[in-house]
């Protein structure tokens, strides 16, 4: 038999991999990613519209946050999930701009398919893509403007810079209120740290957006109360403050618990024996002076009514979280024992009281010396209007910080898009080759921003976009779409301010998740494996009368 014509199959992958590869790799590639970006376009700018998402469980969503609605689109294309990934990262690093990078992730893809079709080689659109970032990024830092926060006017333009990244929000309405809410509550922070995990943010269902409240301290719900709760008084200056993580609660014995007495007496001597271990406890924590008692762990009514009488507030099974920020924020440490309890364990603030707000009685610590802490208590109709009002403020609290820190700000409203469009069609121009054609791309797809910002307000995108070329050739570098007049204007002097890392941080994770895209031509999806024994004949039964093998 001759063997010798015949070419044996090779299999590498195993039976089932789904292997596609090559130039309509990469165009199926960014079609799936467009499809992603046609989602998002109608929410940018602040006559975006809101998107309404119900997940599996029935759990619906109203948001108008970039990261929020992708996270929440179940997006399966392997592909498309790396615009959910940038603008995630855009959402940890900078707070804002979560839409815009995905639009622009989006353009910028757009724009290569073209030069993909007739054949270009995707590695010089991608060094055309990366040379056009690096003169994009060194224009921006060249427009921005340093900003000193230390003197007297920089609260102002830290709230100029917050109320920018509310006009596409949901609170756009009440933005003047939320805005010094939103500055209060980063100013309380420590400077060198700015730690937003420091700011709480409490949800409380009634009420309008405009009852909402800053806390310069810490607050939380009431917790469960016994007996006597009510005779405790409620309202303290200058008070001590205990911490604990104790049950000050008589214990129930074990069901099945047996003690064997003779006499009545021994039987009372038991019970006294229990009695005075609590009171014990009880008696040493009067001793350290403190006015409120708070535990990790359930107080009983005895106990309750035991501060009651003495004129100290006391609340149990307070969450650990809230608690630790009463440590930061009142100083002190958590106790897990009663006794040796030393003044330096115990902390202060200048106010606490409990007050009723809405539904809900809140515990406020206010003035704490220790501080660099806040709570926000978020009031508003609906649930889910109150979470979008807590991702409206996050966005515009992570932009004050990003511009306590950089100090360099721009103007928004598609301006500063439009002037590093320019400032690349230029450069262009100075330049031979494909890389000409590629870097004008890159210039065409910034000026996506300005043009769905007047989609999005309904206006005539093509007539102001051309008004906005002519002005910014002009040498106009803030002109920009302001939407009050329907028509362009300097929005550096309307105050629409942006700090510069939010559009450097959005272009170059734009350019990165783009070139990711246009590098990969092939996807090798493997079929899920089978469980280990599937597919495995049942083991032989040795039952009655099977002989033995």
């Amino acid at each position: 038999m001759n063997f010798g014509n015949q070419t044996p199959t090779i299999v590498v992958l195993k039976e089932g991999t789904d292997t596609s590869q090559g130039r309509g790799q990469i165009i199926s590639n960014i079609n799936a990613c467009i499809a992603v970006q046609e989602a998002l376009k109608p929410t940018l700018g602040p006559l975006g519209s809101d998107i309404l998402i119900v997940t599996g469980n029935q759990k619906t969503t109203i948001s108008n946050d970039g990261a929020t609605i992708l996270k929440l689109l179940d997006v399966v294309h392997p592909a498309a999930k790396t615009l959910v990934d940038i603008s995630r990262a855009q959402d940890a690093e900078v707070g804002d701009g979560t839409t815009s990078v995905t639009i622009l992730a989006g353009e910028l893809m757009k724009e290569a398919k073209p030069f993909l079709e007739e054949g270009i080689s995707s590695h010089i659109i991608m060094k055309g893509y990366r040379k056009a970032v690096s003169l994009a990024v060194a224009k921006i830092e060249e427009l921005a403007v340093d900003i000193d926060i230390s003197q007297e006017g920089g609260r102002e333009l830290l709230e100029r810079c917050a109320k920018t990244a509310m006009t596409s929000k949901l609170i756009y309405k009440n933005a003047d209120f939320f805005v010094k809410m939103c500055v209060d509550a980063v100013l309380s922070l420590d400077r060198d740290e700015l730690d937003d995990k420091m700011i709480g943010i409490k949800k409380i269902p009634g009420g309008a957006m405009e009852e909402s409240m800053f806390v310069n301290g810490v607050a939380f719900k009431k917790t469960f109360s016994y007996a006597g709760f009510e005779q405790q008084p409620k309202k303290f200056r200058n008070p001590k403050i205990l911490s604990l993580n104790v049950e000050l609660e008589l214990k129930a014995e074990k069901d099945n618990a047996e003690v064997r007495v003779e006499h009545v007496e021994d039987y009372q001597a038991i019970v006294d024996a229990e009695w005075q271990l609590i009171l014990d406890k009880l008696e040493q924590i009067e001793k350290t002076g403190a006015n409120i008692v708070l535990s990790k762990l359930p107080i009983g009514d005895l106990a309750t009514q035991f501060f009651a009488d003495r004129n100290i507030f006391c609340a149990g099974r307070v969450s650990s979280d809230d608690l630790n920020r009463v440590i930061l924020a009142v100083g002190g440490a958590i106790q897990s024992t009663t006794t040796d309890i030393k003044p330096q364990h115990l902390g202060t603030c200048e106010v606490f009281e409990e007050m009723q707000i809405g539904s809900e009685r809140y515990n406020l610590f206010q003035g704490c010396p220790k501080a660099k802490t806040c709570t926000l208590l978020l009031r508003g109709g609906a649930e889910q209007v109150i979470a979008e009002v807590e991702r409206s403020l996050h966005d515009a609290i992570m932009i004050v910080k990003r511009a306590l820190q950089n100090k360099l700000i721009v103007a928004g409203g598609g301006a500063t898009e439009m002037e590093i469009s320019k400032h690349l069609r230029d450069y262009s121009k100075t330049i031979a080759g494909k890389q000409q054609l590629i870097i004008n791309a890159f210039a065409k797809a910034l000026e996506v921003i300005p043009r769905q910002l007047c989609e999005n307000a309904g206006l005539d995108a093509i007539e102001i976009l051309n008004r906005l070329r002519m002005a910014h050739s002009k040498g106009e570098k803030w002109y920009g779409v302001d939407f009050e007049i329907e028509s362009i204007g300097d929005n550096f002097a309307k105050f629409v301010w942006e700090p510069a890392l939010v559009k450097i941080n959005e272009l170059n994770s734009a350019t990165e998740a783009t070139n990711l895209i246009l590098s990969v031509d092939e996807t090798i999806t493997n079929k899920e494996s089978s469980p280990a024994n599937a597919g495995m004949a049942p083991p032989q039964g040795r039952g009655r009368g099977m002989p033995m093998q």
